[in-house]
Order: C-alpha cells, then sequence, then structure tokens
C-alpha cells in the first residue's frame, strides 16, 4: 500500500499530470532552483530531468489522457529550457550578489557560517587560489559548492560582469541541453530506470546517507573555522 513502483507506466502517469499545467510548471522551477541554489537538499539536476520528462510527453500526446479541457494549453518543451535556464540564472546571481553585499554581516550567523565553512571553506579558497575568475564557471558544475562557491564569489568582490558572462555560459551550456535531451529521448531513459530500478533503489539510499554524514563532518569542521571567517 505505501510501496513506491519505479515503472514506465508509474512515472508516466505522475509527470502526465503536470503536462496541461504549465504556469505551475514554471512555478514550481523557479521554487525549486532557489532552493537548491541556497544549498537546501534538491538536487537541480533532478528538477531538470523531471521538467524534461514533462516536455517529453507533452511532445507525445498518444501517451497522456484527453486534455481537461479543449482550450488546454500544453507544457513547451523550449518555453521551459529557457524558464530552466533564467531560474538557475537568476539564483546563482542572486546568491553572488548576497555574498557581494551581505556576505560579511551574515558570517554573525551560525547558520551562515556553517554553509561556509569546514571542506566547503578550504576547497573554494584553494580553486580561487588556482583558478581566479573561472571559479565562477567551475562552480556550476559541483552541486556541493555551488551556494559557499557563488557566495565567496560576491565576497571576494569578483565584479558583477564577470561572474554573469562566466556563470551564465556555463548556465546556458549545461541547462536547456539536459532539459532537450531528456524531453527527446525521455522514454529511453525512464525504460533504463525500469530495468535498472532496484539498483537505482540502493543509489539513491547510499546517496543520502554519504549526504548526511558529509553534513555532519562539515558542522564539526566548523566549530574550528568560525573564528577565521569573522576576522
Amino acid at each position: 500500500m505505501f510501496g513506491i513502483e519505479l515503472s514506465l507506466e508509474g512515472l508516466l502517469t505522475f509527470f502526465s499530470g503536470f503536462v496541461y499545467q504549465p504556469m505551475q510548471v514554471y512555478c514550481f522551477i523557479v521554487v525549486f532552483m532557489l532552493a537548491s541554489s541556497f544549498g537546501f537538499p534538491v538536487p537541480e539536476e533532478l528538477v531538470l530531468i523531471s521538467s524534461g520528462l514533462v516536455a517529453f510527453l507533452a511532445r507525445h500526446p498518444d501517451q497522456l489522457p484527453p486534455p481537461p479541457s479543449p482550450d488546454a494549453v500544453a507544457v513547451d518543451m523550449w518555453t521551459l529550457m529557457a524558464v530552466c535556464f533564467l531560474a538557475v540564472f537568476f539564483s546563482d546571481f542572486l546568491v553572488y550578489a548576497i555574498g557581494k553585499y551581505l556576505g560579511k554581516y551574515l558570517l554573525r550567523f551560525k547558520w551562515m557560517q556553517k554553509q561556509v565553512s569546514g571542506k566547503a571553506y578550504t576547497t573554494t579558497q584553494k580553486w580561487f587560489d588556482k583558478y581566479g575568475t573561472w571559479c565562477c564557471g567551475i562552480f556550476r558544475f559541483t552541486p556541493g559548492l555551488r551556494f559557499p562557491g557563488h557566495l565567496w564569489c560576491g565576497m571576494l568582490g569578483i565584479p558583477a560582469w564577470k561572474f554573469a558572462l562566466i556563470d551564465g555560459a556555463a548556465a546556458l551550456f549545461s541547462v536547456p541541453t539536459q532539459v532537450y535531451l531528456v524531453g527527446t529521448y525521455g522514454k529511453h531513459i525512464i525504460e533504463f530506470l525500469q530495468k535498472a530500478k532496484y539498483f537505482t533503489i540502493v543509489v539513491v539510499v547510499v546517496a543520502f546517507v554519504v549526504w548526511f554524514v558529509h553534513k555532519k563532518i562539515q558542522e564539526r569542521k566548523a566549530k574550528t573555522t568560525v573564528g577565521e571567517l569573522q576576522e
């Protein structure tokens, strides 16, 4: 009764419920991307894959139940790609702006100290020393370092135009591409998940455990770096 069935039919049925609710889908994307950029456990990649599956179903109405009304409008894949890109870029730039204008003030709060300390702090500093402003784009491809990385980009005084150019180029390369590929080859991806459902479940559980343990380790390390951050 309480089991979750990872099947082709089950996933198609779930996502088909959003095909004729484009505004709701676009709003969900913005909210989830903002949450992901601020370090909440909402994987950006999962949002992009889910968006791609909705786009795939919208392009294959033969696999859907009849629309709720004759004038119902389905999600458009190209609009979805644009919304995903803009939501990701806006979220990244918002974190950068907070770091630039409010970063030193926010470091007085323990929650912020935890977000930018420990291993994340050490890694971002090493990358800045090695790659300079190119880190603005590198952080886009490192889920665990996006929030502290973009925050430090602002706090270290990287010009807004450089951050927008580098991060925007990285987002433009990666975000719409993922939505397009899933929107075009979504059925093959779902079929693969169906065949590897037990393996997928194990991977998800292990990933959650690793994330939880890693978070606890970071919290412990944060206590040793708070003094350094406040200097």
